[in-house]
């Protein structure tokens, strides 16, 4: 049976959310207001596009209008809402509703868990009050720009070969990072459990 958590030990994590939130929020404002916004008409030396590490890490300025890798892109504009903004602001009332009343999650899966709920708000901020989209600015190389390497272009490792990978902000990135993190608890936790039971 899993110990009671005291309240304070499920508040400190939700600390992260609200990090990732605000830093996500100024780091897109200063992008709306100080990068022009990337289009196919934009030129080289207009300011659309900083180079930070060279080709390798640059700053630019779109938008995405549908979900992760710009998914939902196309579906009409009623239908996009519904699917990526109002049911995702469920889910996420819900995970915080579980997140409070499980005692089961060990302290790095709340940080975790709080840190994917911080980068969903962040996004669901611009869904809601960003009617352009959602502010991407995160532009980097991916393997598929390495030179001599025959990357798979069809199947499920296609997306491999591209050269650039699909741009992202701040929210998405921790999103990834808490969530692979969360996943590999989940595993140890799993395999220690096993180890546990066979002894």
């Amino acid at each position: 049976m899993a110990n009671k958590q005291s309240l304070s030990q499920k508040l400190i994590p939700v600390s992260l959310s609200a990090g990732t939130i605000i830093f996500d929020q100024i780091s897109k404002a200063l992008v709306v207001k100080n990068i022009p916004r990337l289009t196919y008409f934009s030129e080289a030396g207009d300011g659309s596009i900083i180079n930070v590490l060279g080709n390798a890490l640059r700053l630019i300025h779109v938008r995405n209008t549908g979900a992760a890798f710009s998914m939902g892109n196309g579906l009409p504009q009623t239908l996009r809402s519904i699917l990526l903004a109002i049911i995702p602001l469920i889910v996420i009332a819900l995970v915080f509703a579980v997140y409070f009343r499980n005692n089961d999650f060990t302290k790095t899966q709340r940080w975790c868990i709080c840190g994917i709920l911080g980068g969903g708000l962040g996004n669901l901020i611009d869904r809601f009050f960003r009617p352009d989209g959602v502010v991407d600015f995160i532009d980097c190389i991916f393997f598929g720009s390495i030179k001599g390497v025959n990357w798979p272009t069809k199947g499920i490792f296609s997306w491999l070969s591209m050269e650039r990978w699909p741009t992202f902000n701040i929210a998405d990135s921790v999103i990834v990072v808490c969530g692979i993190i969360f996943v590999i608890t989940f595993i140890v936790q799993f395999a220690k459990e096993k180890k546990g039971n066979n002894d």
